[in-house]
């Protein structure tokens, strides 16, 4: 039964639950965690972390993904950001950065940002990036928009790319598509676009059951669960009056994925998290819920290899219009003081979580007496409130 509350005569909403209102109960058992897995195969790739960096220049450049491919993740680079604009990217970013220290106001950074997005998008530049990381021997993803992945598919597919994110803020259940005020072109056909490729897609955004089911039967090989929510810095939520409470979300779309794999016999769609991970206990809660691997950003910026010089903003920042996400510091920590590796796996001097982010979803499986991921989503829940 769903948990409705009437917020006004004749009119009813449907509580929800976010990772801070949820807690994950421990069993009767416990394991050592040098024997649990944390391991996530989709389609025929297979990964040591349940990890999609969420796409963002401020997190993935080419050398970034293939450090993070090597840490055991999958970075997904944003085919229509900065490194596919601009043959000097560095130097763009670079820009942002001096922006933000020189005590610029949010919006005029923004606006930096949005400036140095109008260039237009260089299939060369793009291709060269996505060779360089698949030249490295790790796998290679690439995010395009609905509205551009037909055009730009082609480009990345011959440039090598093994598994394509199609993802905009909201992909709805009626069409698939984002108004970004660029372009009059019409909505693309996911189930079509999806049939005639050889490579997993993986699609999203989406908060709800019925969206979530909807793109499963375009074919998706995986899910998007959220919006990319990160506490002070996404707005989707002030500009559009959009949430995503992502513990319910998660469950939902899960209970989805079952009803699914029973509809077609057997067919499994994974489900990706992006939005509301702040700490480590966030990524076990995301996997408890449902999720079957976390897309991580803000918590990946403040790294020392992170091209984004300690900021940290989603590609909604870059809208020529309606900006949806601010510029802004990851975190508190000193910039640059941890490197990517020590962030995933440790080891960490920081009690609040916020390193060796999966060296902890390790413990937390073995702390309830869970030997990998698949199981872990069994484990109990209670509510604080």
């Amino acid at each position: 039964m769903r948990d409705l509350v009437e917020i006004g005569m004749g009119r009813t909403a449907r509580r929800s639950y976010d990772f801070d209102d949820i807690d994950i109960v421990p069993s009767r058992r416990t394991r050592s965690s040098k024997v649990v897995s944390t391991g996530w195969q989709i389609d025929a790739y297979r990964f040591d972390l349940p990890l999609v960096t969420h796409p963002t220049d401020a997190v993935v450049s080419p050398h970034t993904a293939i450090e993070i491919g090597k840490l055991g993740g999958l970075a997904a680079l944003n085919a229509e950001g900065l490194w596919a604009r601009h043959a000097d990217a560095e130097s763009a970013l670079a820009r942002v950065a001096e922006a933000a220290k020189e005590g610029a106001a949010p919006s005029e950074v923004v606006q930096r940002l949005q400036e140095l997005h109008s260039a237009p998008v260089r299939p060369d530049l793009i291709t060269e990036a996505v060779r360089t990381v698949r030249d490295s021997g790790v796998t290679v993803a690439a995010r395009v928009s609905p509205q551009h992945a037909a055009e730009l598919t082609p480009h990345l597919l011959s440039a090598g790319v093994e598994i394509l994110v199609v993802q905009g803020t909201i992909v709805s259940a009626e069409h698939v598509g984002e108004d970004n005020g660029e372009s009059d072109t019409d909505p693309l056909n996911l189930k079509d676009f999806i049939a005639d490729l050889d490579v997993p897609v993986v699609a999203g955004g989406v908060s709800d059951y019925r969206t979530a089911m909807h793109l499963m039967r375009t074919g998706a090989a995986g899910v998007i669960v959220g919006h990319g929510y990160t506490p002070g810095i996404t707005s989707t939520d002030q500009v559009l009056g959009i949430g995503v409470p992502m513990a319910t979300a998660l469950i939902d779309a899960a209970a989805a994925r079952r009803d699914y794999l029973d509809e077609t016999g057997g067919r499994y769609v994974h489900v990706l998290a992006d939005g509301g991970v702040r700490h480590s206990g966030d990524i076990a809660k995301a996997v408890a819920c449902g999720a079957d691997a976390v897309m991580l950003g803000a918590p990946l910026a403040a790294a020392s290899e992170a091209p984004g010089h300690g900021l940290y903003w989603t590609s909604a920042a870059a809208h020529p219009s309606l900006p949806r996400s601010r510029v802004a510091a990851a975190d508190q920590r000193e910039q640059g003081s941890v490197d990517l590796r020590t962030l995933l796996h440790g080891p960490s001097h920081d009690p609040s979580g916020t390193v060796n982010l999966f060296g902890a979803l390790r413990r937390a499986l073995a702390k309830t007496g869970y030997s990998d991921l698949k199981e872990f989503q069994r484990v109990g829940l209670t509510v604080r409130h």
